[in-house]
């Protein structure tokens, strides 16, 4: 059974901290190994030069991942991050961002993802990330 989008909009607002949840992000689409979610455009999150913050980047990214192995596995389970590396590769300012979570591994204690940050108004990649965490149930 597929996890719906409004089943894990409601993992996103049960399981993570207040600062997470004021980034808005809303889950976009699932699949049985990836899900999308998207970081609203926000002044509160550029940076000096209106460019989109990667502090805010890395945790939709990391925050993505959590989604994609719920969904992968039919709920959410405890985990933790174990390793996250981002690499920065444009700017974004003033639009949305599609962050899309695709697994690439999920076994029974670990999984792994890799995470593509795009432009929502461009198409324009601007961040990468890996993702490691452990599944503590």
């Amino acid at each position: 059974m597929t996890m719906t989008t409004a089943e894990a909009d409601k993992i996103l607002s049960a399981n993570f901290a207040p600062w997470v949840l004021d980034l808005g992000l809303a889950v976009e689409a699932l699949g049985e190994d990836r899900a999308v979610l998207r970081l609203p455009w926000s002044e509160r999150l550029s940076r000096e030069g209106g460019g989109l913050s990667g502090q805010a980047l890395m945790a939709a990214a990391d925050t993505a991942t959590v989604i994609a192995v719920s969904a992968a596995r039919g709920g959410f389970v405890p985990m933790t991050t174990v390793q996250q590396s981002t690499s920065f590769q444009r700017a974004v300012t003033g639009s949305d961002v599609l962050i899309e979570a695709v697994l690439t591994k999920l076994g029974r204690r670990m999984a792994f993802a890799d995470i593509t940050m795009s432009d929502q108004r461009s198409g324009a990649v601007a961040a990468r990330a890996s993702t490691v965490y452990a599944l503590l149930g």
